[in-house]
């Protein structure tokens, strides 16, 4: 819900909302924080269909996906969002800090297996930087359906990071989150933290397959205070 909120706002980051980038501006309006008048861009002609697609979704954020539960297959654990592809992608990214010695190029299809994951994934290179390995999952497919004639074995990888456009409740930076990659063979939840939220779009870095008990739960806890 609110990658679509923001995808209907103007997109200019003006500020005279009050808020500095018009992201900030959809996570208030989904909070029900502010009005949709108090972004004066929208009162503009031009942005008339605009602003009656926001109230539309507006609307319907009562019984939209935030009222519904994201929840994994293997834990049964609650999710705060699912993690979608970057737009025109197969699957949101993941960076990798590879174990081995491999050194891929950007355009190589490479397998490997996330650290504390069963399943060894297939996946194109589409960014190098150093010794870090961003890529797009293509399966675990067999690479012979796909055409795939070489494929590099990189081995164990530590999962650094997730990018992709997400669905859920609000999210801000900073924040650790729960999270559901929607590529995810085993439909397992996630952790990390909120690193940048820009256009729809977020940066999960820190990842971690142990998903920790709530802070209520944590309160019923006795440390000998």
């Amino acid at each position: 819900m609110l990658s679509k909120i923001i995808k209907h706002l103007p997109g200019l980051n003006c500020g005279n909302c009050g808020f500095t980038q018009c992201d900030d501006f959809a996570t208030n309006l989904l909070e029900g924080k502010v009005e949709l008048d108090n972004c004066p861009v929208l009162a503009r002609r031009a942005y008339q269909s605009k602003k009656e697609a926001l109230e539309q979704l507006l609307n319907n954020s009562n019984t939209s996906i935030n009222d519904s539960s994201i929840v994994g297959v293997i834990d049964h654990y609650k999710a705060d969002i699912i993690l979608e592809p970057l737009k025109g992608e197969s699957s949101c990214r993941e960076t990798l800090l590879p174990f081995s010695t491999a050194k891929p190029s950007v355009g190589n299809i490479i397998q490997y297996r996330p650290l504390g994951c069963p399943i060894t994934h297939i996946a194109k290179v589409v960014e190098v930087e150093h010794s870090l390995i961003t890529v797009v999952l293509i399966g675990p497919q067999s690479t012979r359906s796909r055409g795939v004639e070489q494929v590099i074995d990189v081995g164990i990888c530590m999962v650094l990071a997730f990018d992709g456009s997400f669905e859920g409740r609000p999210i801000k930076v900073g924040e650790t989150i729960r999270f559901l990659p929607h590529h995810c063979m085993m439909q397992k939840v996630h952790s990390g933290v909120v690193v940048n939220i820009q256009n729809g779009n977020v940066r999960v870095e820190i990842i971690d397959l142990k998903v920790w008990a709530m802070p209520e739960k944590c309160n019923s806890l006795n440390f000998g205070n």
